[in-house]
C-alpha cells in the first residue's frame, strides 16, 4: 500500500537511502533539508512522487510550513522519519556550553518540532506512524559522546512517553536504534563537530580519539541500504515494534544494558529495598 512519507535529513546518508527506496517502493515521499536544491540534485531531480522542501528541524515555523506543503501536494502523511540530526564530539568539559546546546536544540528540540507540526496531520486522520532515529548512544553511555549520549536519552524518554499520547489517535511511535552504520555521522563538517575547547589534561586522549574516530568514517560494519530497507519495512507493518535496534553491535550493547540494569536493581533491593517504609 503506498504511503506518504516525510523524511527529514534527506540530502545525504541514511535520510537519501530512505528516501530513494521509498520512491522506488511507490511511496509519495516528501524530502526535507536545510538545501533543497542540493537534496533534489543528490536525489536525481524532479519526480511525480517526490516533493522537496526546505526544512531547518530547528525552525519550527519551517517545519509547520514543511508539514503543510506535504498535505498540499499529497493529502495527508502517513510516516514521519525524524532522521535528522548533528553529532557534537569530545569530553565534557571540552565541549562548550554553546556546543552541548545546540546538540540538544538540534537532536532534541529538532524532531519534536517536525513532531509538532505534523501531528495535527495525523490526528485528523486517525493513522499515521512517527518513527524517530535515536542510537544506541540513547541507550548506553560512552566515552567522548557526553553531548550526544545526552541527546539521544532525551529522545528515549521523549519517544518512549509519547507512545501514550498518540496510541488513542490510531498513531503508532518506533524508537531506533542503530550502532554504527556507514552514514555520513562521522563526515567531519558535515554531521560531526569537534570540541571548541582544549584542556590540557584532556588533549592527549582527545587527540587520539578523533584520530582513532576520524579513521572508522566509511569503514563501519552496518550498510544503510538495509537499515532503510528494514525501516520501510516497520512503516508498513500493521502493529510496529516501539523498538528497533538495529545493527549486531547495538543488540549486544542494549542486551548487555539491560544486564547491568537487571544486576543494579538486584543490588538495590539488597541495599535499599525496604526505603518506602518506616522504621
Amino acid at each position: 500500500m503506498s504511503k506518504v512519507v516525510l523524511v527529514t535529513g534527506a540530502g545525504r546518508g541514511l535520510g537519501t537511502d530512505i528516501v530513494r527506496q521509498a520512491l522506488d517502493a511507490g511511496h509519495q515521499v516528501v524530502a526535507t533539508g536545510r538545501r533543497p536544491e542540493a537534496v533534489e540534485e543528490t536525489l536525481g531531480g524532479p519526480q511525480e512522487n517526490l516533493l522537496v522542501t526546505r526544512l531547518d528541524i530547528t525552525d519550527l515555523e519551517q517545519a509547520e510550513e514543511a508539514a503543510q506543503a506535504a498535505v498540499d501536494r499529497f493529502g495527508r502523511i502517513d510516516v514521519l522519519v525524524n532522521n535528522a540530526g548533528l553529532f557534537y564530539a569530545g569530553f565534557f568539559e571540552e565541549i562548550s556550553p554553546a556546543q552541548f546546546r545546540a546538540q540538544i536544540e538540534t537532536n532534541v528540540f529538532g524532531p519534536m518540532n517536525v513532531t509538532r507540526a505534523v501531528l495535527p496531520v495525523m490526528r485528523r486522520q486517525r493513522s499515521g506512524h512517527v518513527i524517530t532515529l535515536s542510537s544506541v548512544a540513547g541507550l548506553v553511555g560512552q566515552e567522548f559522546v557526553t553531548a550526544y549520549c545526552a541527546s539521544k536519552f532525551a529522545v528515549e524518554g521523549w519517544m518512549e512517553s509519547l507512545r501514550f499520547d498518540l496510541e488513542p489517535f490510531g498513531i503508532d511511535t518506533t524508537i531506533v536504534e542503530p550502532g554504527f552504520f556507514r552514514t555520513e555521522l562521522l563526515v567531519e563538517g558535515a554531521s560531526t563537530i569537534w570540541p571548541e575547547l582544549s584542556i590540557d589534561d584532556y588533549a592527549e586522549r582527545t587527540a587520539a580519539t578523533i584520530e582513532t574516530w576520524k579513521g572508522m568514517n566509511g569503514r563501519q560494519s552496518g550498510d544503510p541500504a538495509k537499515l532503510a530497507r528494514a525501516l520501510l519495512t516497520i512503516a508498513g507493518q500493521e502493529r510496529p515494534p516501539l523498538r528497533f535496534v538495529a545493527g549486531a553491535d547495538a543488540i549486544e550493547g542494549a542486551q548487555a544494558k539491560a544486564g547491568e540494569l537487571s544486576a543494579q536493581a538486584q543490588a538495590s533491593r539488597a541495599l535499599g529495598g525496604d526505603l518506602a517504609h518506616d522504621d
